[in-house]
């Protein structure tokens, strides 16, 4: 397992260099920052003053190396719009995200798994084709148009829950948490269901899918043979062996939400990454983009390790085959 580890390790770090390298030169190509930055009635030589000072003068590649230089010792630049460095802006909202990712993910495991469950085991009758048909909602319905109608419903009509902004937090450690407010539960419920949805028609579905294969397979009928209750042929011989699937969707779509929460947290204006980087696009600020970027698919690359860990938790066979790999 150590030597997996390591090897993981040192595919990743070539990931990100990929990444690096993509990333910079796809968002340095486009558009102009100095065109919002500096004012259209300042002087040529303002303006050339500013191109030296955000080191927009030099070649792309010495760009690149300059930025690669610096990420490595802990620095991604300098926000153009704000002046402050971008991986602190970055780590300044990030508990807000992950608040939204966690509670979305416990809704997920909280609502899919079970709901799966119930869908697999009674799937031929009306209840298992009833939550298999609703599930297919999560799929098709556009993730802006259900915070719409969730605000419409919820904030608007029925007065229940604010539209936006996260509402009270308490500071723990210097880090400001919603969680621990009752004010920012408030806040927090629908956005986070909003993320949730799609999540739990994932899981659910194949869950459910799961469940219904492993009821025909050897082991389950040699259980049933033998009498044990079907509680525990359930929670003991088809539940923990369809998990090794329903973890991995689990962790990547929690990768997934901490990346691409920005349609969320632009429609309850939540102040996450997310909306920071919508912010960030808009105004050109390089540096922020290329920042999230990497600390994003550094996050992806720290969940998809956690998640093989977890593979050989659930299943000692791949701890046997991993270093044989």
């Amino acid at each position: 397992m150590a030597l997996f580890i390591l090897r993981r390790l040192l595919q990743s770090l070539f990931v990100l260099l990929a990444v690096s390298v993509v990333v910079f030169c796809a968002v340095y190509a486009v558009g102009d920052p100095i065109e919002l930055l500096v004012s259209p009635e300042a002087s040529p030589a303002d303006r050339q003053a500013m191109i030296v000072r955000l080191g927009l003068d030099l070649p792309l590649w010495q760009q690149y190396t300059h930025f690669l230089w610096n990420a490595v010792h802990g620095d991604l630049g300098n926000s153009f719009v704000q002046g402050v460095p971008a991986l602190d802006m970055i780590l300044q909202r990030m508990p807000a995200t992950f608040e939204l990712v966690v509670v979305a993910i416990g809704m997920t495991c909280l609502f899919g798994i079970p709901l799966g469950l119930v869908a697999g085991l009674y799937r031929d009758t009306p209840l298992g084709r009833t939550i298999m048909g609703t599930s297919v909602l999560g799929f098709s319905l556009p993730n802006f148009w259900q915070g719409m109608m969730l605000i419409l419903l919820f904030a608007v009509w029925l007065g229940w829950l604010p539209a936006s902004g996260r509402g009270d937090t308490v500071a723990v450690a210097g880090v400001p948490i919603s969680l621990l407010t009752r004010d920012g539960w408030a806040h927090l419920i629908m956005p986070a269901i909003n993320l949730a949805l799609a999540n739990v028609a994932l899981v659910l579905r194949m869950t459910a899918s799961g469940v219904a294969e492993a009821q025909n397979q050897e082991y389950v009928k040699f259980a049933r043979a033998k009498g044990l209750r079907p509680g525990r042929i359930v929670s003991r011989h088809i539940l923990r062996n369809i998990l090794i699937p329903v973890v991995t969707v689990i962790g990547m779509e929690m990768g997934h939400l901490i990346a691409y929460s920005t349609i969320t947290e632009t429609v309850f204006a939540w102040p996450g990454m997310g909306k920071l980087l919508i912010d960030s696009v808009y105004q050109l600020d390089r540096p922020v983009v290329v920042a999230y970027v990497m600390l994003v698919t550094l996050l992806f690359v720290v969940i998809n390790l956690i998640v093989d860990i977890l593979y050989a938790v659930l299943d000692p066979r791949v701890r046997l085959l991993a270093p044989a790999n």
